[in-house]
């Protein structure tokens, strides 16, 4: 009996360690056992947190799932890793604080009631955002590259492993913006705190050639970045009924006149609720104004934005990331023959970019492709749809390829977010190499940049 009394306060003492170690401070700083994520969590879009995405990593921030990440068979050997990351989580643009700030000073001079929440607002809630954060990486965005790049670390010790590291046999690339050369910058502190370096620095390509391609595509700038219309579908969502009854409802909540609440300032509380929480894991009263329903549809408003400006919504979205495209390719070739001869030298290359990087890519290679196109006024039918970037593309989102020598030939293996993606048309999770090239020929082939982006 005493054995078993025991055993049962070790099982608790050590259940309690585990639940403190995860403790989050919620909005009213009081400690809990269990994250206070807000129920609308999952409906940020592009502003979410890589967690939303993988739940798993909330309990423990370094867990892997080596189940889901092992070889195609137990006789192949990983020689290449390629990294497409974007970069970790960040403040708000200067654009979104300015409608933040609008917000904020509505509420705080018109909104009456009594609600908990509410008060919270007006009295204990500070309008700390500023327009001079302008999109920079916070603490949380550098942790975000840390860790992730310990967990690749370890999934693929034979790849990114100390010695490659020191021999100078991972490659580091990153667009110009500040948030990503630190996110690249944290992803390096990352391995060089897992192995305990000190005494080597390593260096990073900065290439916005290809990492902010769709800045250098004329026929995308001209089309879809500076045509008024080019959005129009979003633009026409935002005056639907769908939007005008979220409109409704929030000022409703706030009692706030119906003619004082416009879109903006809709999608900025919104953004108030994301941030909050992206930035610091609090779940903040700003969340309360929302309802799952109200959630699903600015989800939809983000998703139709993103779908027309960076996706399948016209055609040189996709094409401007010809040039990503035919570098990741054309490094997988230059492994594959390596490979013949045992001298890889480039085992890792790991890019750092933008959501507006991955997207386009994605769409290109026909990843999260509805049979029917987003448009303003078929939202209902779309609840199901696969092009939902809450899914894919949170924070510190990451589209990986791995290069296998198997018996039978070369093999790739994608992971999205470190979860297996499915290549399009594909049905083995890590098929031959020459079976991906055909799969993609028309673009190996046709997609030149050049030729999609330049004017006539």
């Amino acid at each position: 009996m005493i054995c078993t009394v025991s055993k049962l306060s070790f099982i608790l003492a050590a259940l309690n360690f585990i639940l403190g170690r995860f403790s989050i401070s919620s909005a009213g700083n009081v400690n809990s056992a269990i994250p206070d994520i807000p129920e609308i969590a999952k409906y940020f879009g592009t502003k979410g947190r890589y967690e939303e995405v993988n739940p798993h990593l909330i309990y423990d921030i370094l867990s892997v799932n080596k189940s889901l990440l092992k070889p195609p068979s137990a006789d192949c050997n990983a020689v290449h890793l390629t990294a497409l990351i974007r970069h970790g989580t960040r403040y708000p643009t200067t654009q979104n604080v300015k409608k933040m700030q609008n917000m904020s000073s509505l509420v705080l001079t018109q909104a009456s009631g009594n609600e908990i929440w509410l008060q919270d607002i007006k009295t204990k809630w500070n309008m700390w955002y500023s327009e001079d954060m302008d999109g920079r990486l916070v603490e949380k965005g550098r942790e975000d590259l840390r860790h992730l790049a310990v967990r690749l670390a370890t999934a693929f010790p034979t790849l990114i492993s100390e010695g490659n590291l020191r021999g100078n046999r991972i490659k580091f690339m990153t667009s110009s913006k500040h948030r990503c050369v630190d996110s690249i910058n944290s992803f390096k502190q990352g391995l060089k705190n897992l192995w305990n370096i000190e005494d080597m620095e390593f260096d990073h390509e900065v290439n916005d050639e290809l990492m902010r391609f769709f800045d250098r595509c004329r026929r995308f700038i001209k089309d879809v970045a500076q045509n008024s219309t080019a959005l129009a579908e979003f633009d026409l969502f935002r005056s639907r009924a769908e939007m005008r009854s979220v409109r409704e409802k929030v000022a409703d909540r706030l009692q706030i006149p119906h003619t004082h609440i416009t879109t903006d300032l809709v999608e900025a509380a919104f953004y108030l609720c994301a941030y909050e929480f992206a930035i610091k894991t609090i779940n903040s009263p700003w969340c309360r104004l929302f309802d799952e329903t109200d959630a699903q549809v600015l989800e939809y408003a983000s998703d139709l934005k993103q779908y027309w400006k960076r996706g399948y919504g016209h055609e040189i979205n996709q094409k401007s990331s010809c040039s990503l495209f035919h570098d990741v390719f054309n490094r997988l070739d230059r492994i594959a023959n390596a490979s013949r001869f045992g001298d890889v030298t480039e085992a890792v290359t790991v890019q750092l970019g933008h959501a507006d990087t991955l997207l386009p890519l994605l769409s290109l290679m026909g990843f999260f492709r509805d049979d029917v196109t987003l448009t303003s006024d078929n939202y209902a039918a779309q609840q199901n749809r696969t092009y939902r970037t809450s899914r894919f593309m949170p924070y510190a989102a990451n589209l990986v390829l791995v290069m296998y020598d198997c018996s039978e030939g070369l093999r790739l293996q994608l992971l999205l977010n470190e979860q297996p993606l499915a290549f399009p048309s594909i049905s083995h999770p890590a098929p031959l190499y020459h079976a991906v090239r055909e799969a993609f020929q028309d673009l190996l082939q046709g997609c030149d940049f050049r030729k999609e982006c330049e004017m006539p």
